[in-house]
């Protein structure tokens, strides 16, 4: 397999040697444990260089200069880019994080082309000022929408090319210029998208990678050079990101973990939601923030949903992501997996009913875990309070429908969720009493024409729609006074 080795970093519209080239980090296959690239890591110094070669981007023409149509053409010009290459991209995801191959073509190949027109045509019809009339009567008053400034985008390694357009797209619509800092586990494809960006025509400076770890990231968020700080990933560094920023008085946005709870009702078709469960509750390999990992169950229907659910899991091909035929690749490292593994056996050890799973890993090499599926779970449980990040699901019963939303809202998360009824308006009746950003009634599935984000320890801010573009601007006031009457 070829190797994609990396000694440079993108800066200022070019590819640039670090400041100290012996920060390397090597990429891992998790599927076979073999290597699969490398790629020089971002220092302090690196991290200062691609922050004023964004804030020059703004202040020159170049990019500054542009309106919103002209803004427009060249972000259709990057998708063109990018789409030019799609196939290549989604595999260089598969080989980096296990991501089934299928899924990558859509989520990480077609899914970024998808959002980044979506956000060049919403940039060359926004308006960016509005004329309003003062409710004095005494004038008039100019509302501008500016760019925020310079952006610091940190994104996760489990949808890597799509949760940086999340970020990416919106804010070059707005007019901003991007640092971007990937996850050390899937770097390499951030390559693949500063080389669209080059081939496209951005200005320099408009697109920044600075690869790294957990110092890369503070150095940048605290950077006094940048202007707004959206973020993707863990509860936990989204809380320190929140900290940092709250203290900087400085914008973020941050989507951060989920425990969402599917809610079958008495009347959901059994048959449906078994047949989108893998969609809803296991995609990626368990490794989507937004799944519906807590499965509400009631009580009379608790065994034959636990046995439909089970033989489901039991049922997925587990195997090489790259093989098309493939439902569940690996988790992305040893570390992910055995911390997966961990949260099987404490469930176990405490006597948790098991319905499939839990047992000998499936393959020799590699990083996988056979999906797991728990009965009788109390809500209260670690394993249902916790992220697990993995193939891991939990039933919980309940008595009626007042139970069901209770158990739901009884997370510290609030990111999505869904409903099944086979009446529509049942459905959403119970999915409008659920507290939480994100809610499905019969399947889940993103708009990029909605905002996206949760509420609680879920994150703060949305994205997507409107109201992602809205995000990364900063509205101005202009107070135009009356004229004065002559002195005639």
């Amino acid at each position: 397999m070829t190797l994609h080795e990396h000694a440079e970093l993108f800066i200022g519209g070019r590819y640039v040697r670090p400041h100290d080239p012996r920060r390397t980090v090597e990429v891992v296959n998790p599927a076979d444990e073999l290597p699969a690239g490398s790629f020089p890591t971002a220092g302090p110094a690196d991290v200062d260089a691609a922050v004023a070669a964004a804030r020059g981007a703004l202040d020159d023409r170049a990019w500054g200069g542009l309106g919103p149509v002209e803004r427009s053409a060249l972000l259709v010009r990057f998708a063109d880019a990018l789409e030019m290459h799609l196939p290549e991209r989604a595999a260089l995801t598969t080989l980096q994080n296990g991501m089934p191959i299928n899924l990558a073509l859509a989520t990480e190949g077609a899914d970024p082309v998808g959002l980044l027109r979506y956000y060049a045509a919403l940039a060359g019809t926004m308006p960016l000022e509005e004329t309003r009339a003062r409710l004095d009567g005494l004038g008039r008053t100019l509302v501008t929408r500016d760019p925020v400034g310079v952006v610091a985008a940190v994104v996760p390694w489990n949808f890597p090319q799509t949760l940086t357009m999340f970020k990416l797209a919106p804010a070059l619509a707005a007019g901003c210029s991007v640092v971007l800092k990937p996850a050390p586990e899937t770097t390499l494809d951030a390559y693949a998208l500063a080389d669209a960006a080059r081939c496209a025509g951005l200005p320099p400076g408009v697109l920044n990678v600075v690869p790294g770890g957990a110092d890369v990231g503070e150095h940048l968020i605290a950077h006094p050079g940048i202007g707004k700080v959206a973020f993707t990933g863990s509860t936990a560094t989204g809380r320190r990101i929140g900290e940092v920023c709250g203290s900087l008085l400085r914008p973020v946005s941050l989507e951060l973990g989920g425990k969402s709870a599917a809610i079958l009702l008495d009347d959901a078709d059994l048959e449906v939601f078994v047949t989108r469960l893998a969609k809803v509750s296991l995609l990626n390999n368990g490794q989507t923030c937004h799944l519906s990992t807590r499965i509400l169950v009631p009580r009379a229907r608790h065994d034959a949903v636990a046995e439909a659910v089970g033989a489901v899991a039991a049922a997925l091909a587990v195997g090489d992501p790259m093989d098309p035929a493939t439902e569940l690749g690996p988790l992305v490292s040893r570390r992910q997996r055995d911390r997966v593994e961990s949260c099987i056996s404490e469930a176990k050890a405490v006597g948790t009913s098991v319905v499939t799973g839990g047992g000998p890993r499936p393959r020799d090499r590699g990083w996988f875990v056979s999906p797991a599926v728990f009965a009788d779970v109390d809500n209260g449980a670690p394993l249902a309070r916790e992220e697990v990040f993995g193939p891991v699901l939990a039933l919980i019963p309940y008595g009626d429908v007042d139970e069901a939303v209770r158990i739901a809202n009884d997370s510290p998360y609030g990111l999505a969720g869904t409903v099944w009824s086979s009446d529509p308006e049942h459905g959403l009746a119970v999915a409008r009493r659920v507290r939480t950003g994100t809610i499905g009634i019969n399947d889940y599935s993103i708009d990029v024409g909605a905002p996206f984000g949760g509420i609680k320890a879920s994150g703060l801010g949305r994205e997507l729609g409107p109201e992602g573009l809205a995000a990364f601007t900063c509205p101005k006031s202009i107070y135009l006074a009356a004229n004065r009457p002559s002195a005639d």
